[in-house]
This record gives C-alpha cells, sequence and structure tokens, in this order.
C-alpha cells in the first residue's frame, strides 16, 4: 500500500500561515530533544505495521473509511494550537467551526432551528440522544430494533432506563406491527429508529413509524450514525429515500462524520430538532463559562473537554465537499452504492452463494452455500481467512439463522446463529476495484 505523501507539502504551507497569525508575540520555541523524537516516531511507525491495510481498497471488510486528505491536513494543523472545544476560553475558532459545521449537518436533515454539537464519537452522541429522551419522558422504556447497535441497551443500563427490543422483519428492519404491540402498553417513552444498521445496513421503515405517533405518544431518535450522509443520495431504493425525506420530522438524530465524514476518528454529532432541551443541560461552572455571553459548547453537551481539531477538520472538509444532492461528496457515496449493488448482482447470480438482503446502502452480506448452518459458518470463517492471504479484507458477523432459512430453505438450521460474511464498500474506489475484488472471492470460492 502507497501512503499519500503529498498533503505533508500542503500542510507545511498551511503551518507557516498559521505561524502568521501569532507573530506580534514574543519569540517561543518548544524544546525537545529531536534525535530521541525521531527514534521513537520511527519505532511508532514500525509497530503501525501491524494494522490491517484500512485506506486501500482491497479492504472491504469493517466500517473504516479513511479521512480525506484535507481532514487528516486541518486536524494536523489544528493540533499545534490543541484547542478544547468545551469552552471558548480554549477554542474560540474551533467553536466557531463547530458550530458552522453541525448547522450545515442540521440544516441536510431539514433543520433550520436546532440544539446539537459534535462527539467524540457515535456512542457518547447515542447516550446524550437518549438521557434527554428519558429527561422529557422519564422512567419511560426506549426501545430499538434487534438489529440495531447494542449501543443502545448498553447506555440504558448505564443511564438505569428499561429498554427492550423489537423484533425485525425478514429485511433486518423493524417490525412494525410488533413495534405497535409494545406501544399499545403505554409505557414506550422514546422509539430508536436506525437509518443504516452497522450489521447489514437496513434501514427501519421511519415512515410507518411516524404514523404510529398519531396513536401513541413517544418521540422518535434516529441512529444513522453510518447511514446518515445518505440523505443527499437520490438514487437510493424507495424505501430509504422514503424514510430520509422524513428526517426533519423527528426529535433528535446521530450522525458520524467519521464514518462516511471523511474525517479521522473521533468525531460523532447529536442533534435536537427542539433548542429547548438545552435546559436539560443547564448547569454551573464558574471557572469555566466566564469569558464570554456566547454559547460555550461545554453549555450543551455532557462532554467535558473534547478536541477542537475534530471541528477544524470537519469545517474544512465541508468547505470542500458541501453537503449538496449531486455534489462531489453526493457522488462519492453513490459510487460505494453502485459498488454495493453491482457485488451484490454477481453474488445474487452465482449458485455456490447465498445472499439473504438486498442491500439498503453499501454493506453487502453472504455466504456460501451448505447443507447446514454451522457448516455455512465454518465456510464463512475460511473464506475471511483465505481471502486475507490473497490481500483481500472481509469482515464475518453473526446473522439470525431463520433469516437464513428464509433466504435459504432448504438449509439445516443447527444454530442459532449462522456466521456470514460482510463487506462495507465505503470508498468510493472500490467501484473500480470491483473486478479484482470478485476474482479473488471467485478463486478462494474455487478452492475452498
Amino acid at each position: 500500500m502507497t501512503i499519500e505523501m503529498q498533503s505533508i507539502g500542503i500542510l507545511e504551507k498551511a503551518m507557516h500561515k498559521l505561524a502568521k497569525g501569532y507573530t506580534d508575540l514574543p519569540e517561543f520555541q518548544t524544546e525537545y530533544d529531536q534525535q530521541r523524537a525521531e527514534d521513537v516516531l520511527l519505532l511508532a511507525a514500525e509497530r503501525m505495521w501491524d494494522n490491517y491495510p484500512y485506506p486501500h481498497p482491497l479492504y472491504a471488510g469493517q466500517m473504516l473509511k479513511p479521512p480525506h486528505p484535507v481532514a487528516r491536513m486541518a486536524y494536523m494543523m489544528a493540533m499545534w494550537i490543541n484547542p478544547n472545544n468545551h469552552a471558548l476560553d480554549g477554542g474560540k475558532a474551533s467553536s466557531a467551526m463547530e458550530k458552522e459545521a453541525v448547522a450545515g449537518i442540521a440544516k441536510m436533515f431539514g433543520w433550520q432551528e436546532h440544539l446539537g454539537h459534535l462527539t467524540g464519537g457515535g456512542t457518547l452522541a447515542n447516550l446524550e440522544a437518549l438521557w434527554i429522551a428519558n429527561q422529557v419522558h422519564p422512567g419511560k422504556k426506549i426501545v430499538a430494533s434487534q438489529q440495531a447497535h447494542y449501543t443502545h441497551n448498553r447506555i440504558c443500563g448505564v443511564l438505569q432506563i428499561p429498554f427492550e427490543s423489537v423484533a425485525v422483519d425478514d429485511n433486518a428492519r423493524m417490525d412494525v406491527a410488533a413495534l405497535e404491540e409494545k406501544l399499545k402498553q403505554g409505557d414506550i417513552g422514546t422509539v430508536v429508529v436506525t437509518l443504516g444498521t452497522t450489521a447489514v445496513g437496513s434501514v427501519d421503515p421511519l415512515p410507518e413509524i411516524l404514523a404510529l405517533q398519531d396513536k401513541y405518544d413517544f418521540r422518535i431518535h434516529i441512529d444513522s450514525a453510518y447511514g446518515g450522509y445518505y440523505k443527499l443520495v437520490d438514487t437510493l431504493p424507495s424505501n430509504v429515500c422514503d424514510a430520509f425525506a422524513l428526517t426533519h420530522r423527528v426529535d433528535s438524530i446521530v450522525i458520524d462524520p467519521h464514518k462516511h465524514g471523511l474525517q479521522p476518528y473521533g468525531c460523532g454529532c447529536v442533534i435536537f430538532k427542539d433548542p429547548e432541551v438545552g435546559r436539560f443541560y443547564k448547569h454551573d461552572s464558574p471557572y469555566t463559562y466566564f469569558s464570554s455571553d456566547e454559547l460555550h459548547l461545554g453549555e450543551i453537551s455532557l462532554e467535558c473537554s473534547r478536541a477542537g481539531a475534530s471541528a477544524v477538520a470537519l469545517w474544512t472538509t465541508m468547505q470542500m465537499f458541501p453537503l449538496d444532492v449531486g455534489g462531489e461528496f453526493s457522488n462519492g457515496l453513490a459510487s460505494c452504492r453502485r459498488a454495493a449493488e453491482a457485488l451484490f448482482s454477481r453474488l445474487a447470480q452465482d449458485d455456490r452463494f447465498i445472499t439473504p438482503l438486498v442491500p439498503d446502502m453499501d454493506i453487502v452480506m453472504w455466504a456460501s452455500k451448505a447443507m447446514s448452518t454451522s457448516e455455512i459458518s465454518r465456510l464463512s470463517e475460511a473464506t475471511f481467512h483465505a481471502a486475507e492471504e490473497q490481500h483481500l479484507y472481509l469482515a464475518t458477523f453473526s446473522f439470525p439463522s431463520y433469516l437464513i432459512k428464509k433466504a435459504y430453505p432448504d438449509v439445516v438450521v443447527d444454530s442459532e446463529y449462522t456466521t456470514c460474511l460482510r463487506s462495507s464498500l465505503m470508498k468510493p474506489e472500490h467501484e473500480d476495484w470491483l473486478d479484482l475484488i470478485w476474482s479473488i472471492l471467485d478463486k478462494v470460492q474455487n478452492e475452498l
């Protein structure tokens, strides 16, 4: 894998530009042992060899989309200042950039007014959303589908909020009938709607869930940590487009710019439709918020110290790639989607494979055909390792065996879950590399 180096020269120019902003100060340089720093840094570089090649198109496994070079450069440039976006004292410029970037994301979802901020990642963003949900409906249950991220159950345990899972339909989306049966009990305060599950990318039926609000009183929180930016792509399946068309009607949304937003880890985002929920964050910190009457981001966040460099990187990326339907950023997502469609089509037309789900976004799951679910699991593990030997990096995950049975009725179910193969085709380059990816899969399958 060739590491991109051109950004180093651009970063140097940006550093000289940054330094000009501080020329009125007396000269000062940080003193350190440069030779020792070089030695240990080279040692660290060698230790980093022990990683999968995440930026390369042959890495087609987990949700590990490389940050765009401009995001990396902006983040590194900001680290020379090392702003803290908890309070304006620690990050004046970066706080303003964060507010602008978050407003751009809120606008993408259809909100002009909002309350929101960046977080260290999707887990904490979802924690804040569910914490607010419990303030609005104290003690009431929170529910999410069986295919929703496990973080929701865990968060509710931490916050001591009752939680239940809702069954999914044959497409791994929340089963609306099963949800309504639970809503009839009258003890549900919030429904978590996942627009792009981590496992298979399935999109819950938001239009039907919104219709249930006419009969039952509950909040809707969208977890679109992975899939949220697909709001900008208008060539998705109709069920996905229908869901994204109604995001402006929900109560809160989580999205992770460090997934499809081209950002380094960690950069999550939580947004609330009603700015008045800010009252639940109200607290006093006389040593932190005294310097300005402007809104300090720490006043609407559960986190305290937080890297302002994340905001600088996101703002810079959004200047280069505006969140416009049909724009360069949107077209990159559409390319990921086309790669997923093409891989799924090849798999579905090949009698050697099972394809239980048509992809909603850019995650493709499949498995080798076998007589039993346990044998399918064995073959999936063997394929995973054999592909890695050919420098194709996939992922595995456990899928309910009863859904495998529906897709492949002849299989004998002898395990509760079946290990399948999974590819997150999150790089626009995947579309051009698909022929090579397929040739490796074909070779591995024949050898097995």
